[in-house]
């Protein structure tokens, strides 16, 4: 993997609140996430979450794309690959941060002629809220602006709130919120199979309808900075440990979350 990281993708990244890396991964290890990812969505059948708390069903939303969620927690080449340092380490540069916890993994496939992801936020989602959560996404085959790309609107995580919208048929809903962004020009985040971006958790990003009759495949990562608190949502918190938990409480469950990279250790 090419996990080093420049000082103008950085700066790149805390202006714009994303960046594309080239070349990612190379030809073999592309061919390993390909196979892990497939392996682990086929070992899922229809259950999004690998408790079945969450199935498919919704007859929009799943026409956007096929989502698997934590494929570290019951596939091993997945928690391989997920649990890697070097990743880790990349998200906390680019994100200024001490250490980083995996949030949830996610595969993202958008089947031929898959509907648009609508405009919206990450971490108003998520169980914990912060400035400086940060996500992965991993081309895994060629992303065009015709068969899913991304979209994303510059320096827009600057001025989000964490007020958000859900995915759903009207994709600009997220600009009844933000009237301010509506008038901003999104940019296109076209990405070779291997090569991958990062982008903050609220950065208002979308992604285009899938027009050919190829899949369109991605895996991604979100990622939590350490010592991040509960803030009373319960998103893929199981159960038993969303009841056990007031607002305020640091989300620092190894076993859920698990601490992936922290800067201390580079000196050990």
């Amino acid at each position: 993997m090419n996990t080093d990281l420049t000082q103008e993708q950085i700066d790149a990244y805390q202006n714009d609140g994303f960046v594309v890396i080239d070349d990612f991964l190379t030809n073999e290890e592309l061919e390993t996430w390909r196979m892990y990812v497939d392996e682990a969505i086929a070992g899922r059948a229809n259950r999004k979450l690998a408790d079945g708390r969450l199935t498919d069903g919704d007859a929009y939303y799943d026409k956007v794309f096929v989502q698997r969620i934590n494929l570290w927690q019951d596939h091993d080449g997945m928690r391989e690959l997920m649990h890697d340092a070097n990743l880790g380490r990349m998200a906390a540069t680019l994100a200024g941060v001490d250490g980083i916890r995996i949030w949830h993994d996610q595969a993202l496939v958008k089947m031929p002629w898959g509907n648009p992801t609508g405009w919206h936020l990450d971490n108003p989602y998520w169980s914990f809220s912060s400035r400086n959560s940060i996500s992965i996404w991993v081309a895994l085959d060629d992303v065009t602006v015709h068969n899913g790309g991304l979209y994303f609107i510059p320096e827009s995580h600057k001025t989000a709130t964490f007020d958000n919208t859900d995915i759903g048929q009207n994709i600009g809903d997220l600009f009844e919120i933000y009237t301010d962004w509506a008038d901003k020009e999104a940019v296109s985040a076209p990405m070779e199979a291997g090569s991958c971006s990062f982008h903050n958790g609220l950065v208002a990003h979308g992604a285009g309808a899938n027009m050919t009759p190829g899949k369109r495949r991605a895996m991604t990562c979100a990622y939590m900075p350490d010592g991040s608190t509960f803030n009373g949502k319960q998103n893929i918190l199981p159960p038993d440990i969303f009841e056990k938990l007031t607002v305020g409480d640091v989300l620092d469950n190894d076993t859920l979350n698990p601490l992936i990279y922290h800067k201390d250790w580079d000196a050990s």
